[in-house]
């Protein structure tokens, strides 16, 4: 239980949206003390979709080097942060394939007592962003886990605007995360070290 706190940043994105606010979160982790790992989860969809879009195809050679989430990322962590886009309310099926992985490791009780947190992008204005950060909170009951949200814990939330997590509309992946989404979203990631380095605090004196 002993040294620096550490995160797990896991996230989908397909044109890069996602992933810019995933670096947000990776860099305040860090810049709040934690060791952080950064992992996009496996692409699962055809070459031929991908190279139909230029962005899509873009994003894919710009993160080639990015690692790809495992289970132990998560054993590993003592705080996991999810992103993904939405896709019709729900979340992105690629970071839900990797979720429906995580069976071993939740029927052990290995993702128990951990902090988690989320944020999501969606195309276009009330796209289904509330609907996607409550489907992944659901999933972090289920496996045990201390959800932490941004609230209206600071000044900025309240031109933020989601209490669940941090959000962006990205108009069909044409408008790049600002300065707003991307405070929601360092501000989630360093809420979440935070308690999270509380609880481990708490656990290992326990």
């Amino acid at each position: 239980m002993e040294g620096r706190i550490k995160v797990a940043v896991i996230y989908y994105s397909a044109t890069g949206i996602t992933y810019q606010m995933a670096q947000a979160a990776s860099e305040a982790a860090g810049e709040a003390g934690a060791e952080v790992r950064l992992r996009k989860v496996r692409e699962l969809a055809p070459d031929e979709a991908i190279r139909s879009n230029s962005g899509w195809q873009a994003h894919r050679l710009e993160t080639q080097d990015v690692m790809e989430a495992e289970p132990d990322d998560l054993s590993w962590a003592d705080v996991v942060i999810f992103g993904a886009p939405t896709r019709y309310g729900m979340v992105a099926a690629q970071l839900k394939q990797f979720i429906d992985t995580t069976g071993p490791l939740w029927a052990r009780g290995a993702l128990a007592n951990k902090v988690y947190s989320a944020f999501t992008s969606t195309a276009t204005s009330h796209g289904g962003q509330e609907s996607t950060l409550l489907s992944l909170l659901t999933v972090f009951y289920h496996w045990g886990g201390v959800v932490v949200t941004p609230g209206y814990t600071d000044p900025s939330q309240f031109v933020a605007g989601n209490p669940y997590g941090a959000s962006h509309t990205s108009n069909n992946g044409e408008v790049p995360p600002d300065h707003v989404a991307l405070a929601a979203t360092a501000l989630t990631a360093k809420r979440a070290v935070e308690i999270g380095a509380a609880l481990k605090r708490g656990l290992a004196a326990g």
